[in-house]
Parts: C-alpha cells; sequence; structure tokens
C-alpha cells in the first residue's frame, strides 16, 4: 500500500514522491516471499518506506533540434530497524566466540542515487534511433546495507541501420563495493578460523545484449554476461571447495518478446 505524488515545475524539471508500507509481507522470519506467497498482503502498519527523486531534463520534446537527456537525482528512507553487520549489542565482533550472536541495532536506513542518459548521435530526425549512453550510481551505509556503493553504465545503439530500425544493440559494465562493515566481518572470521576464510570485496558485471525484431511484435533478445567475483568473493556455498572463491561465470541468455 503506498501513495506516490509527481509535480511538474514547467516542461523541464520534475519532483516526484512516494510513501509505501515498508513490510509488505509482514513480520516473521522465513522467506519474505513465502509470507506474501500471492503478494495481497496490503498491510498500513508497518515502518513506512518514503522516496524522492527530482529530474532535469533537455531537448525531451518532439521535434527539439538538440540531443535529449535527462538526469534525476534522488534517494529513499526507511523508517524500521536494521541490523549491524559487525558488531553484536555489548560492542563485540559477531565472529567473537564471547559474542551473543545478537547484533546491534540500527535506527531506520537510507540511500542517494543518481541516473544520466544523454543521446550521442541522432539518426535524422526519428528520435527513438540513435547512440546513447547511461551511468547510475548509488550508495547507502556500510554499517547496515552489505553493498554500500554501486555503479553501472553503457552504451546503447537502436535502428542504426535502415533496413532494421527497431533493432537495439547494448554493452554495459557493472560494479558492486561490498560494504567496509561486512569486509571487517569477514576479517574477524579471518582472523579466528584461519585464510581460508572468504574474504569478500567486490563483484563486477560485464554485458552485452542484442534485440532483434523478428517481426512486428516478436522480438528473440540474446545476451552474455561476464561475472568477476561472484557473491562478492564468497566461497562455494555447497563445500565442495573449502575456502576456495567461487569461480567467475560467464552467462548466456535468451528472451522473447511477444506483443499483441
Amino acid at each position: 500500500m503506498g501513495a506516490r505524488l509527481r509535480a511538474d515545475l514547467g516542461n523541464n524539471l520534475s519532483f516526484l514522491t512516494a510513501v509505501f508500507d515498508g513490510n509488505a509481507a509482514g513480520p516473521g522470519t522465513d522467506d519474505p516471499q513465502l509470507r506474501d506467497r500471492y503478494g495481497v498482503n496490503f498491510r498500513v502498519n508497518d515502518p513506512p518506506l518514503a522516496l524522492y527523486e527530482a529530474q532535469l531534463q533537455w531537448n525531451a520534446k518532439k521535434g527539439d533540434p538538440g540531443l535529449d537527456g535527462k538526469l534525476k537525482l534522488g534517494g529513499w528512507r526507511h523508517f524500521g530497524s536494521f541490523t549491524d553487520l559487525r558488531f553484536d549489542t555489548a560492542g563485540l565482533s559477531l565472529a567473537d566466540p564471547a559474542s551473543s550472536g545478537t547484533a546491534a541495532g540500527h535506527s531506520g536506513d537510507y540511500g542517494l542515487y543518481a541516473v544520466f542518459e544523454q543521446k550521442l548521435y541522432r539518426v535524422g530526425k526519428d528520435d527513438d534511433r540513435g547512440i546513447g549512453v547511461f551511468a547510475r550510481a548509488s550508495y547507502g551505509p556500510s554499517d547496515r546495507n552489505p553493498i554500500d556503493l554501486y555503479a553501472d553504465g553503457g552504451l546503447e545503439f537502436i535502428g542504426l541501420s535502415h533496413a532494421r530500425p527497431h533493432d537495439k544493440f547494448g554493452i554495459a559494465a557493472a560494479y558492486a563495493h561490498v560494504s567496509r562493515r561486512a569486509q571487517a566481518l569477514d576479517r574477524d572470521f579471518r582472523s579466528i578460523n584461519g585464510p581460508r576464510w572468504p574474504l569478500r570485496t567486490s563483484e563486477e558485471l560485464l554485458t552485452a545484449v542484442y534485440q532483434y525484431e523478428v517481426q512486428a511484435g516478436l522480438t528473440l533478445q540474446p545476451n552474455l554476461q561476464f561475472i568477476r567475483h561472484p557473491g562478492g568473493g564468497a566461497t562455494d556455498p555447497l563445500g565442495l571447495s573449502p575456502g576456495k572463491h567461487l569461480k567467475n561465470a560467464t552467462v548466456l541468455g535468451l528472451r522473447s518478446v511477444i506483443k499483441f
């Protein structure tokens, strides 16, 4: 449950905000998706989640001679309770054998983000075809978020060939930094259990995708992904190779879309 508000201040500047119930699944220790299996838990009594965003765009009208672009600056605030990633309620590391095992609590959580999009080249007067670039970045406090810094960016090529005006090709890279507090806990465990304990640092992604229009209303979209340091550098969760990090991964996929 929630509400959204958008205010357009002229043609180029907009402000958006929203407030939602902060725990749609309700309280519990099991999988939230199982607690709200059908997505119909319309709760209204949990700590709220608030979001806010400012959007600035330029050359956005149909027929504008310049190349269009957009900048979004925003953030979110959750008013619930969150647990510390390293320390217990007494200030001891959760890796310490003397620890109570109950993580210290934090009141609320928040995040900040930015999104930039810019068309670099346009095919004739067609606003939908051309070459564009995008970049995104986000931040959250490291003491309660496993990922404190994230960034990605890429290029997209849309309809460059007159013979295939609806085909799209994109390449992108992404970087997720394991928070300093989570890394510190890994080092605490390593000091107790030895150098074979995994130390997470970051995860990187390279991806390429092509959207091929077979005919009007039918597209095929193969994609290739290369993931470096899966899980941020975690070890095999099945324990098949104790102390060894998961190997870099290559993923091939195919998506089809039918519109009618």
